[in-house]
């Protein structure tokens, strides 16, 4: 480890520039004087008029937004509920809606609201009271954020037919496995879905064979049957750390995907090395109980061509020393730079 020694300047500085990053913002300051088609309680810059600055107001509801707006920000207040009527006049040509850090509950947003956003391309509605996902009905919409709500249930077929759909983020929920078996089928531009912290036994069912990025981590994961991943040709990242995996609950070569990039298994239960591929480059195994070095699960056969393409390897917290690695590993492992033991 290095010592920290970056100036705490530089740190507070990034911090305040950070802290808006998910929504690509700049408060309304930075824009000037408000335009008049706006709601009174928040500001319209007459240098960004399609975006409407309602946020971190104390506000205990959503204002009637004016036509014209493509940008609604409500962030950090006391909303606890969306009336009946304040999306009428932009139910086609509002964009981004950002409903973070409230107090909304399914029962508190009216039909005819959310459900009438036919235009929208990204609803962050993260740190709220949500027990079920609110999904507009647009076909445009690229990124859905539900992060920190109670979410336990998930509307079957609420995101079909959504083809510019990138990025699922709905991490710390309830959501069972069962709860989201197909929901993600058919959506083929999808590329990252982070079900981190939910309750989750098993992988989703129906994922699309766009998916690059699968997070887990934190779940009731016990196995990995054996056609989950042969359906993702592209998955290069797949965190499954903090579960409950067994040697049993991986069957042989399920691992041994080529386009793995980045596994991460570790926090698990796991007594041996899984076989994976010799494309894979990052393998975190820390904190399992495994006891034996499996090189053939690195490496099936080395040789000038054939050897591992692993640059880390972490068995720490495992009941493996240095003593253990195999002494013809080396052809095998020659790329690893950081394999560590304890």
């Amino acid at each position: 480890m290095f010592p920290l020694r970056v100036p705490i300047f530089a740190v507070l500085v990034s911090l305040t520039v950070g802290q808006y990053d998910d929504y690509d913002y700049q408060p309304a300051s930075q824009y000037g004087p408000s335009s008049a088609n706006c709601a009174q309680e928040c500001e319209c810059p007459i240098n960004f008029p399609t975006a409407m600055y309602c946020d971190s107001r104390n506000l205990k509801f959503v204002p009637i937004v004016p036509s014209g707006i493509k940008y609604l920000y409500l962030q950090n207040n006391l909303i606890e509920e969306i009336k009946a009527g304040v999306f009428d006049n932009v139910t086609a040509e509002l964009r981004w809606l950002v409903l973070d850090h409230n107090q909304i509950t399914n029962e508190k947003v009216a039909k005819g609201t959310i459900d009438k956003l036919t235009g929208l391309h990204k609803i962050l509605f993260s740190f709220n009271k949500l027990t079920e996902a609110v999904i507009p009905p647009s076909k445009s919409l690229d990124e859905l954020k539900m992060m920190n709500n109670q979410l336990s249930k998930f509307p079957a077929g609420s995101l079909a037919g959504m083809q510019n759909l990138t990025s699922v983020h709905l991490q710390n929920n309830e959501l069972t496995s069962k709860a989201l078996n197909g929901v993600f089928k058919g959506l083929n531009k999808l590329v990252a879905i982070d079900l981190t912290n939910n309750k989750l036994k098993k992988l989703p069912s129906g994922m699309p064979s766009s998916l690059e990025t699968f997070y887990g981590d934190h779940n009731d994961i016990s196995s990995i049957a054996a056609g989950d991943l042969k359906e993702l040709p592209k998955l290069a990242y797949l965190r499954l750390a903090y579960n409950q995996m067994t040697d049993a609950g991986i069957p042989a070569g399920v691992l041994n995907v080529t386009s793995l990039i980045e596994l991460d298994l570790s926090y698990n239960k796991l007594q041996s090395i899984p076989e994976i591929n010799e494309q894979l480059e990052h393998l975190y195994l820390q904190v399992n109980q495994i006891n034996k070095f499996n090189l053939e699960n690195i490496c099936k056969f080395s040789g000038p061509l054939n050897y591992s393409r692993l640059k880390t390897l972490r068995l720490d917290g495992n009941n493996l020393t240095h003593a253990d690695l195999p002494h013809d590993s080396s052809n095998c492992l020659r790329q690893a730079s950081d394999i560590i033991f304890d």
